[in-house]
């Protein structure tokens, strides 16, 4: 009731203000009378980086600037535009193309990342030309020069990349592709591995509470990955990578546009990894063994004048990832004591679509329908262990957006239904579970250009394991003074923990596993419960005339229940419910600036104080960095004809790490209490040759730093001491690649 009263309370007071959106739609000189819409045109302030691009049907909206009263539409391929603004509606707003005016326009590019003043929840946009700054072959390595996420590594043998946001595992954070659910459940471990760097458009990453209108999970935050369309993608794209630890990447795309209205994209991915590398001298693979084949058939239909929007996709992946011992031969040794060896087997079939329609004479009014399946097939064995889990998925949502009086008031609602069925055998223990779910929400924004702005969501869910419940959900945004911004938010999340989808690491080790059930639907465990809190500033100045930018975010996220997972004993892995307190306080603070012309520093630092009440007391979460320092340079020249060369540079120092207890376990066998910090380099350079052939090459861990011992006792892998799962640093040596792109 106190949430209502205070989301009533302030709608009251912000309906007396009179402030409004500007608006319009950016469309195409054509000279057959055709209504083309301009996708991702820039839409600005004149002399500010202030403004939005245009959606995919062309339209924008952006707060008015009383002060400048100019917008400048741009586009590349078309001639720039600055119209007065004198009104909220602009209408169609018309670029003509740079062919048929044969003249030469100069113009600055929106940067890749992108922190806007305006969004009132707190989303770093990252475009695809920031992917094409490192090798990007899957979305885990998408975000090696974006400090927004960290990346580690889940453990010493299975080599899968994890994300964390806020100090909290990839577990409590929301994925979604296209906005509809994406890696959860089965996929957790390695579904980042399953979405191709070259199929990505675009990603927003949203800090803290997510909306309602994706689900009650979301914990920690959101990220969002958009792929390429078919009716605005090249019309054929080829990459090709290779390093030298002798994995190859083939990834290639083509489209083809059946009318102006319908295109279809065919898009292929494979990689091999075949290279036997044990540099450590340990007796295991340092990366494993690998093949995969995923292809995605993917269509597009688009009608501006009608408002209808359509998306269908169809995928297919297949992934085999061999590790462990390198003498282990999988016809003979497999599930024996001969060699220690594992193989993970993984089949996914997803099948997504979505439809919108937009009411061509209230622009502000639509509706949409989502609606996804998947079906998950992992076989795997590790060691003596065997796990194998079968994942079916359903999800369906319907939206409905329109506005309340003016554009100034919107509000979206709808409903949702999510159905989970898991079935796992873990050695020779069966678990079948069944999850289904249906939820309505709204979500009220009320959208201010120069004062307060805020969104204010609910939800109500009734789960069958979960029970029925609330998710309340509130981001507020207020313009402090020119160019300036605070942000505030609060939401809650809830979810059952997927015990061992989520950590299967811990198969790779000699741990026994102890599930201390509480009477609870997810392997005997209770939901997780969490309220999370956070505050955030932004100023964008000009200094020198260029661009900077200083921001600053506080978020802690609170347990009311978590399902602990307990490394402190060495013999064991064990689940419990939290009984005390457990939170995760996290400080991030970025500065970027361009020095020179086209030269850019992007610079963050992060403190982490992340503690659990453990059975044994309370202590820090284990393996999770105190604090970590990021800079990026980035530089282009300036184009020759079409050519041109780009350089990148990145630095990540990682603060100690506190580790899991190893005092149990004889003298040679045991860690110290914390690690020490460490500095990790990449850098890439890229040649553009013509507008459709570029290369780059590029390292990774340049300064070739790597964990010592990262296996505990490797030379007796079936005995009481054998643990991979304690990693802090590196296990790869420096890496090098190289790769080229082609486009037409």
């Amino acid at each position: 009731m106190r949430f209502v009263f205070f989301l009533l309370a302030i709608i009251t007071v912000e309906c007396c203000y009179s402030q409004f959106q500007v608006n319009g739609r950016v469309l195409e000189y054509n000279d057959k009378e055709k209504t083309i819409p301009v996708p991702n045109a820039n839409v600005y302030w004149l002399s500010s980086d202030i403004g939005t691009t245009t959606d995919i049907d062309g339209y924008f909206e952006t707060p008015y600037q009383k002060d400048i009263k100019q917008l400048v539409i741009s586009s590349v391929g078309y001639r720039s535009d600055t119209i007065p603004v004198n009104r909220p509606n602009l209408g169609n707003i018309v670029l003509y193309p740079n062919v048929v005016l044969d003249e030469v326009v100069v113009e600055k590019e929106v940067a890749p990342i992108q922190k806007s003043l305006f969004k009132v929840q707190n989303v770093v946009s990252v475009d695809s030309r920031e992917m094409l700054k490192a090798a990007c072959c899957n979305l885990s390595e998408s975000f090696e020069t974006n400090p927004a996420v960290d990346v580690n590594v889940s453990d010493a043998v299975l080599g899968a990349k994890q994300i964390q946001m806020l100090g909290l595992n990839s577990p409590y954070l929301m994925f979604t592709q296209e906005n509809m659910p994406s890696i959860r459940g089965a996929s957790q471990v390695f579904g980042l591995s399953f979405i191709p760097g070259s199929w990505i458009e675009s990603i927003q990453i949203t800090k803290g509470a997510g909306s309602v209108l994706n689900g009650f999970e979301s914990i920690s935050g959101h990220i969002n990955s958009e792929l390429v369309k078919p009716l605005t993608d090249q019309r054929f794209f080829l990459n090709f990578y290779a390093n030298n630890f002798e994995r190859y990447e083939f990834n290639t795309r083509l489209n083809h546009n059946l009318t102006d209205e319908l295109g279809v994209g065919l898009y292929v991915h494979a990689n091999l990894r075949n290279g036997y590398i044990d540099d450590n001298g340990d007796s295991f693979y340092d990366t494993p063994l690998a093949r995969q084949i995923n292809f995605m058939n993917r269509w597009q239909f688009m009608d501006p004048e009608s408002g209808w929007v359509s998306y269908a996709n169809l995928q297919y992946l297949s992934d085999t990832k061999e590790l462990g011992q390198t003498d282990f031969n999988i016809d003979e040794d497999k599930l024996t004591t001969n060699a220690w060896g594992s193989e993970i087997g993984t089949s996914r079939l997803d099948i997504s679509a979505k439809a919108g329609y937009v009411f061509p004479d209230l622009p502000y009014q639509s509706f949409g329908f989502q609606t996804a399946y998947s079906a998950h097939d992992q076989n795997s064995f590790y060691g003596l262990n065997q796990y194998d889990i079968n994942h079916k998925s359903f999800y369906s949502n319907f939206i409905f957006n329109s506005i309340i009086g003016s554009t100034q008031h919107k509000f979206k609602s709808g409903l949702s239904f999510t159905y989970d069925g898991y079935n796992e055998m873990v050695n020779e223990t069966p678990y079948t579970r069944y999850d289904n779910s249906i939820g309505a929400f709204f979500e009220y924004t009320y959208d201010s250009l120069e004062g307060l702005s805020f969104v204010a969501g609910i939800r109500a869910d009734r789960h069958n394991n979960l029970g029925s419940f609330l998710t309340p959900r509130f981001h507020l945004r207020y313009s402090l003074w020119d160019k300036a911004s605070f942000r505030a938010s609060f939401g809650r999340g809830k979810r059952g923990a997927n015990i061992f989808a989520e950590n299967q690491q811990m198969f790779a080790s000699s741990r026994q596993i102890n599930i201390n059930g509480n009477n609870g639907n997810y392997y005997g465990l209770q939901p997780e419960k969490a309220w999370n809190y956070g505050v955030s500033f932004i100023q964008k100045l000009y200094l020198w005339n260029r661009v900077m930018d200083f921001s600053i975010d506080f978020y802690r996220t609170q347990f009311e229940n978590q399902v602990v997972v307990d490394w402190e004993n060495p013999r064991e892995i064990a689940f419990y419910n939290l009984e005390g307190e457990s939170y995760s306080n996290s400080v991030q603070i970025d500065f970027n600036y361009e020095i020179l012309q086209d030269f850019h520093l992007r610079t963050t630092y992060k403190y982490f104080d992340v503690v659990t009440d453990y059975n044994t007391g309370r202590l820090e979460k284990p393996l999770q960095p105190s604090y970590r320092f990021f800079i990026n340079l980035n530089y282009e020249t300036q184009k020759r004809g079409e050519k041109q060369w780009r350089f990148d540079f990145t630095s990540n120092w990682l603060g100690r790490q506190r580790l899991p207890d190893t005092s149990a376990n004889p003298m040679e066998f045991r860690l110290p209490e914390w690690s020490d910090s460490y500095m990790l380099l990449n850098a890439q350079v890229t040649r553009v040759l013509s507008n459709k052939f570029e290369i780059y090459l590029g390292g990774e861990n340049i300064g070739n730093f790597t964990q010592p011992n990262p296996i505990l006792s490797s030379n007796d892998p079936f005995g009481t001491y054998f643990d991979s799962t304690i990693l802090y640093a590196p296990v790869l040596q420096s890496l090098y690649y190289v790769g080229f792109r082609y486009k037409i």
